[in-house]
């Protein structure tokens, strides 16, 4: 029967239990990461925006038009017009107030060197979103790692504080017979109650640094953690070139070709147009009904000789992309202080570690013995609490360096771009 129960009782904590990787995949669905994913199709669309340039316009039309004289439909030859002048009783002669239209027409780039150049742009641009969507998504699972590093933290700290309360209640309970049987001061009895008392404050503290912790990782996520989830490193992060800096990287790519797509507006340009018309009209000369055809198709070689807008173009373009090589070298200089300084620390925390291990048996041994001397009447109360409070001080300072150590090589993991997933079981 009570095997039957605990079992009842564990498949809702079974059922609740998340792995790290499956906070990836829902980061992956999540709000935060298709924002990103949107960014990458906007600059898609621009980039087929960019080739679209090299297309033909085509353009269908319908008009009428009234003109205060009459107006020629198309133009007319002189020999032509002579015939047409010499019959006009019979023949209707091309020319009308009110003329009706329809036809085509169209133009197209032959030649246009900033269009080729606008597409490669357009390319670039393509790839710094990808490349930022990839920094942002390892920066967020960055942040749910070191933020579930920071939860087991709070939860160990909270299972010290629990030990320690059962510690003083074990203590209490002694002591409560010694102030009964007149053995011992009641002013002791209340430095152990306000020792409890100090335990549940920082408790109800705890509690409320875990709601935010899961806060963030739902955020993120859109999942509610209930209790923070076991990690194991299975590789550490590979130092190379910084890929953080990718983004920038490319944007600065973007805009060295922006310079250059102002520069070859300048350039003198080939362009291709046609256009076809039907036309329909009265004739002026007779009122026949006269129905006429008349396209065109030609070349035409755009030389730019004074364009004063267009040189300061270039030099706002120039202005632009010494801004962006000023922002990457700032960043970059950023970042390799902030990765010499993360590096040069791992070691020193990774000691740390051991030697809080070490420090956390020699004051456990040590409360023992304060609690038998203190029992025996040969320790203050307050001296005997503070044994007591250096078990847990060391405790807290050894989980706060293990989440440390793991929020330092996340940190390190997105300076070089490494794959997090593979980090982390």
């Amino acid at each position: 029967m009570k095997k039957t129960l605990l079992i009842a009782l564990s498949i809702p904590l079974l059922l609740q239990a998340y792995t790290i990787p499956e906070l990836f995949d829902a980061l992956k669905q999540h709000s935060q990461t298709r924002s990103d994913e949107m960014v990458v199709q906007k600059s898609q669309v621009g980039s087929d925006l960019a080739t679209s340039q090299l297309y033909p316009k085509v353009n269908l039309f319908v008009s009428y038009d009234h003109y205060s004289s009459p107006t020629g439909l198309l133009p007319v030859p002189p020999n032509e017009l002579i015939q047409m002048l010499n019959s006009h009783n019979v023949i209707g002669q091309p020319f009308s107030n009110n003329i009706y239209k329809t036809g085509a027409n169209f133009t197209m780039p032959i030649f246009v060197k900033s269009i080729y150049t606008a597409a490669d742009k357009a390319l670039v641009l393509q790839k710094s979103a990808q490349a930022k969507k990839r920094i942002n998504l390892l920066k967020n699972e960055a942040i749910i790692v070191s933020t579930n590093a920071n939860y087991l933290y709070l939860v160990a700290l909270d299972k010290s504080l629990d030990a320690k309360k059962s510690s003083l209640l074990e203590t209490k309970k002694t002591l409560q017979i010694k102030v009964d049987n007149g053995r011992a001061a009641a002013s002791a009895l209340y430095k152990i109650n306000d020792g409890l008392n100090q335990v549940d404050i920082t408790k109800n503290s705890i509690a409320l640094q875990t709601q935010t912790v899961i806060s963030s990782i739902e955020t993120l996520t859109g999942i509610t953690l209930k209790a923070p989830i076991a990690m194991k490193q299975t590789n550490g992060y590979q130092k190379g070139n910084m890929g953080a800096l990718e983004p920038l990287r490319k944007k600065l790519a973007a805009d060295k070709l922006s310079i250059k797509i102002e520069k070859e507006k300048l350039y003198p340009a080939l362009l291709a147009h046609g256009s076809y018309a039907y036309s329909r009209a009265n004739a002026y000369n007779n009122d026949k009904t006269v129905n006429e055809n008349y396209g065109n198709i030609g070349l035409l070689l755009n030389i730019p000789l004074l364009q004063m807008s267009q040189h300061e173009s270039v030099a706002l373009s120039e202005v632009e992309a010494h801004s962006s090589e000023l922002q990457l070298l700032k960043t970059s200089d950023e970042l390799s202080s902030q990765a010499k300084m993360l590096e040069s620390s791992l070691p020193l925390l990774e000691n740390s570690k051991k030697l809080y291990k070490h420090s956390i048996e020699d004051k456990k041994k040590l409360l023992e013995i304060a609690k038998v001397n203190y029992q025996n009447g040969r320790l203050s109360t307050e001296e005997y609490l503070r044994y007591e409070d250096d078990v847990v001080s060391e405790q807290a300072k050894l989980y706060k360096t293990e989440a440390t150590i793991w929020q330092t090589q996340m940190q390190l993991a997105v300076i070089y771009a490494n794959n997090i997933e593979e980090m982390i079981q």
